[in-house]
């Protein structure tokens, strides 16, 4: 079997960069009037100006033909046919079949699993419609006003994001607020603004264990119990996303407010699922539904588009040029829209939890860079903090751009100068600005060698490259097919570089050892187990406490 980087492809693309990071994409644009024109696509509503990368037709084909020789086009469709494509754990994925809205049936080792997703979104609705019209109520007989949803990593980051980048579609009849961190201060100072008879707790745990969010909810068991109310009144007031339907209604829960789990849904791939019912208890069932939808025509769009047209195959194979043939060790998210601030984080998670590997399919070590550091915030904030790294700093960092092109109050003048800004920064990595430039400007200093010094510290190489990525509005279609199209990218990039995408055995060592050390704090483990450092840590933690 041919390697990675015995691959033909692989080679020439070794080549090709040696030669391109001898250009300046600021001539490219001089000489070619259709650059742009020829490095664009949409698809779902998104249109992608990739011209502004540091690639050549000839390099683009180069890693199209890398993607066919890896064979992504097969495991693109053994992923959506739900094969088990997370081989470490003999499991399929499926993320794509929560929301497949085409009426095809998805089988996993035989059986359709559609019925039972289908059923789980309707039991979804009819909880969310009870909730948002009063028919289930408190235990005092007072309508719900405050939803409290407690989870963490995928079970947490997900329906938090997508609440906040949609919150021109949140309903007025009841208010979500979201827990993750296990320090106490979380948990209490969101339970301090609300009202126990009017408050329901929303717990999204697979195994009804995990630690941090398994504490949570005990916490807020106490508070219920403490503010008045009796373990029987739990089931009005607590509901739970879970495969361990023991372990909720032995907490108190009604088992029919226990939404199910399935093995081939992963934590980061998880909002479409019943992971999402904070989504619609926030935004109603109809504009969840729309997010599924947005995400299943992104899908379909990944499913069937050519790869030199597939905006996840033109994004994932960008990343693998910059990680693997320049040393970039990050990329970067910079979304011009304050709703859609938290985006890099959600992305954050899904890409470095996903490609952070260094063991191929084979269970070797792989001899090249996998997943990069993923980091960014919202737009012109950045540009008065860390855009200085990235315009004259000394590595190559890509930076994504995303911008809608109409957004919800706002005037013509805010909006004009967010997008305004938006295209300047893209336009400013791309183009530089020279020395001659900058020495040109500064005519009036007198003292030559202070101009010349001057001239230099304020040069800008240029030659940074970007993605620019376009909506018309961020509605919840095109914040679904958003969210897709950087799954897929994840996908794409750990095919290329045969990791599984869809384990996690780094979390769950984390995990473990967490529980060894409570353990240990609490003088319920043998000392022997920990190393010294960690023994005198734990010292300190229980002589303080």
């Amino acid at each position: 079997m041919t390697t990675l980087t015995d691959q033909p492809q692989w080679q020439k693309l070794s080549e090709l960069a040696a030669s391109v990071k001898q250009a300046h994409m600021r001539d490219w644009f001089a000489e070619d009037s259709q650059r742009a024109q020829s490095m664009q696509a949409k698809a779902c509503g998104i249109f992608l100006d990739y011209s502004k990368n540091r690639v050549t037709d000839e390099v683009l084909t180069t890693l199209f033909d890398l993607a066919r020789a890896q064979g992504l086009e097969t495991a693109r469709e053994r992923m959506f046919s739900g094969e088990p494509v997370n081989h470490t754990e003999q499991r399929a994925v499926l993320h794509t079949a929560l929301r497949n809205l085409s009426g095809e049936p998805v089988q996993v080792e035989g059986e359709d699993v559609m019925p039972e997703i289908q059923a789980t979104l309707e039991k979804m609705r009819e909880f969310t419609e009870a909730v948002h019209n009063q028919t289930h109520v408190g235990y005092t007989g007072k309508p719900v006003k405050d939803i409290v949803a407690i989870g963490i990593g995928g079970s947490f980051l997900g329906p938090k994001i997508m609440t906040e980048a949609l919150k021109p579609y949140r309903t007025d009849k009841v208010k979500v607020h979201f827990v993750a961190n296990v320090d106490g201060c979380h948990i209490h100072d969101v339970l301090s603004q609300v009202n126990h008879e009017e408050t329901l707790i929303v717990m999204s745990s697979k195994s009804f264990s995990t630690q941090e969010t398994l504490q949570n909810t005990q916490s807020a068991k106490q508070w219920f119990l403490k503010a008045g109310g009796s373990q029987a009144d739990i089931a009005r007031h607590f509901v739970a996303v879970s495969s361990n339907v023991k372990a909720a209604t032995e907490f108190g829960i009604d088992k029919d407010n226990v939404f199910p789990m399935w093995d081939w849904v992963g934590g980061r791939y998880s909002l479409w699922s019943a992971i999402g019912l904070p989504i619609c208890l926030a935004l109603g069932y109809d504009n969840f539904h729309r997010l599924l939808k947005g995400a299943h025509q992104m899908d379909e769009h990944f499913r069937s588009a050519p790869l030199k047209n597939n905006l996840p195959v033109i994004l994932g194979m960008l990343g693998v040029w910059y990680r693997n043939f320049f040393n970039a060790q990050s990329h970067v998210l910079l979304p011009y829209y304050h709703y859609l601030r938290g985006l890099p984080a959600y992305v954050q998670q899904l890409d470095m939890e996903s490609n952070g590997k260094r063991t191929n399919d084979s269970g070797d070590t792989v001899n090249y860079q996998t997943g990069p550091i993923i980091w960014g915030s919202e737009g012109t904030n950045g540009q008065h903090s860390f855009h200085q790294l990235i315009h004259q700093g000394t590595s190559v960092i890509p930076a994504d751009f995303l911008l809608p092109l109409k957004v919800p109050n706002q005037n013509d003048t805010h909006h004009a100068m967010l997008a305004s800004n938006c295209f300047g920064q893209s336009q400013a990595l791309m183009q530089g600005k020279t020395y001659d430039e900058c020495y040109a400007d500064l005519a009036d200093e007198t003292d030559v060698q202070r101009r010349s010094k001057l001239a230099a510290h304020k040069t800008m190489p240029g030659n940074k490259p970007s993605n620019t990525l376009l909506f018309e509005q961020l509605d919840p279609e095109t914040l679904g097919s958003l969210v897709a199209l950087y799954e897929h990218k994840v996908f794409v990039q750990g095919v290329i570089w045969e990791v599984n995408s869809f384990d996690q055995w780094g979390v769950e060592l984390g995990k473990q050892l967490g529980n060894e050390v409570l353990n240990g704090i609490q003088g319920n483990a043998d000392a022997s187990q920990f190393d010294d450092s960690t023994l005198q840590l734990i010292k300190q933690f229980t002589q303080a406490n």
